[in-house]
Formats: C-alpha cells, sequence, structure tokens
C-alpha cells in the first residue's frame, strides 16, 4: 500500500484542504501485506470521514486502516472535514458540496485507477463523520453506493441542545425554520429518497449499547427499518472509542461489496 498526504486547492471553499489517501499497491516484497492482483485496472473506493474532534489523519493514527485496506484491494480517501458536520454550512464553508462532487472529481483526477462506478464509491465515518457518511449516501445516492456509520450522531437535531449556544445555528440554522425537513435533517431525507426514484444506497450501522449516541442510532434504525431500506444494523457492548472503531471498520470492509 502507499499513503500519500495530499494538499490541494478547493475551489468550492477557496481555501487549501488536506487528504491522506491509502492506495493499492502492486508489489511482491511487503512482508505481512497484501498486495493487490497485477489484472486489477482499477480499485473501489472508500470516503472516511473524521469526528468533532479530530481531522483527516485521525484514522491513519488510531486504527490499522492501511493494512486492512490492503487485504481488500481498496483505495481510501481520509479528507478533512473540519467542524462542518459535512454541510453546506450556514455561516461557512460548502462542505457537502465539496466532499460529494469535487473532492471524488479531484481525487479521480489525481489518481486514475480509483474507479469512477457508482458501485464502486462508498462513504464512512465515525460520530460526526458517521453523520457525514448518511449524509452523502443518502443526498448524493447517484456516487455512492453504500454509507456506513459508526457512532454516528444521526439525529442532528439532538445537538442544538448538546452543542455550545449558537455552533448548531451556525451549521443548519434555526431547528425549527431551517433545519426541520432539509437536506440535512437525515429523517426527511431518507423519507424523501425511498420516493424519490433514485438509486438507494445500502447502508450499516453499528454503535455501542453505552455509547451517549445510542438513542439517537435506535431512533434511526427504526425510522430506516420502517421506510424499507436496505440496513444492516449491528450493536455491542462499546462506547465512544476507538478500540470500538479499530474493531468495527473491519466489520464495514468486510461489509462492502469489494473483493477480498
Amino acid at each position: 500500500m502507499a499513503l500519500l498526504n495530499v494538499d490541494f486547492y478547493s475551489e468550492v471553499l477557496g481555501k487549501q484542504v488536506q487528504a491522506d489517501v491509502i492506495l493499492p499497491q502492486r508489489s511482491r516484497g511487503m512482508i505481512g501485506m497484501k498486495a493487490i492482483d497485477d489484472k486489477v485496472d482499477t480499485y473501489p473506493t472508500l470516503y472516511l470521514l473524521h469526528g468533532m474532534s479530530d481531522d483527516h489523519t485521525i484514522w491513519g493514527r488510531r486504527t490499522s486502516i492501511e493494512r486492512y485496506a490492503s487485504e481488500k484491494g481498496i483505495a481510501v480517501v481520509m479528507p478533512n472535514g473540519d467542524l462542518s458536520w459535512y454541510t453546506n454550512m450556514k455561516y461557512g464553508g460548502n462542505y457537502f458540496t465539496f466532499m460529494s462532487d469535487e473532492l471524488p472529481a479531484v481525487m479521480r483526477d489525481f489518481f486514475p485507477k480509483m474507479s469512477p462506478r457508482r458501485e464502486d464509491t462508498f462513504v464512512a465515518g465515525l460520530s460526526m463523520g458517521g453523520y457525514g457518511a448518511f449524509k452523502l449516501a443518502l443526498n448524493a445516492p447517484e456516487t455512492f453506493s453504500c454509507g456506513a456509520s459508526l457512532s454516528g450522531a444521526l439525529d442532528f437535531a439532538t445537538f442544538y441542545d448538546r452543542s455550545k449556544p449558537g455552533f448548531a445555528e451556525m451549521i443548519a440554522g434555526d431547528l425549527e425554520t431551517e433545519f426541520r425537513g432539509s437536506d440535512n435533517d437525515l429523517f426527511a431525507v431518507a423519507e424523501r429518497l425511498i420516493k424519490s426514484g433514485k438509486p438507494i444506497p445500502k447502508l450499516y450501522q453499528w454503535c455501542g449499547t453505552e455509547d451517549f449516541l445510542y438513542n439517537d442510532n435506535l431512533r434511526m434504525r427504526d425510522h430506516l427499518q420502517k421506510l424499507g431500506y436496505d440496513l444492516t444494523y449491528k450493536e455491542s457492548e462499546g462506547n465512544h472509542s476507538w478500540i470500538c472503531w479499530d474493531k468495527w471498520i473491519q466489520d464495514v470492509l468486510n461489509w462492502l461489496p469489494i473483493g477480498g
């Protein structure tokens, strides 16, 4: 595998941005690592999102994602989403447009062996990034065929009470007049998508039973199941910690429709 630190200019955000990128490598000499088959022309790509307190480096620092990706022959793009909640912010940058449109286009331009096919393009994340993964999968299903959330903050409405005064409003506007029913409201987005005739992504959801976001996850699970989504839901003993996410990102990779 190759690990690249990519700094580039975002036209959407109007600033320099960062992403760590893991790429499969054809090699016979890597001890303890699997190389991709010489016959592989393109490889699937997972966009892997960080949580609120972290940045684009965190998955590589806290887990063995490079080793796990090597076993699957998959590219992994880990972008810096700042504190945007991966949204087009009320007061801030258009991070959803950056993540859903510009970032995949730029990555495929830089790395032409990344497959352009929807069937080979996935998104996953933890906590804030779990929200971002479902937001991208549900709002941009033409791009992402699968979305996976680990300990996701999937009910953003609860963030209005948990966050510092004014912070949720900076992200998504007023709770009642701007957030409810918007593209930031995953419950509303899931309802609209199922009726839209657009492709429906497959979804994966895990949360620990001791996690402070557990009840949010139960509400989203019940909502998606009622709407008829292809949802793989899992829970286990665990809290909001890297011990859990390092374990369950491996399950996500096993769940994705890629070769091993």
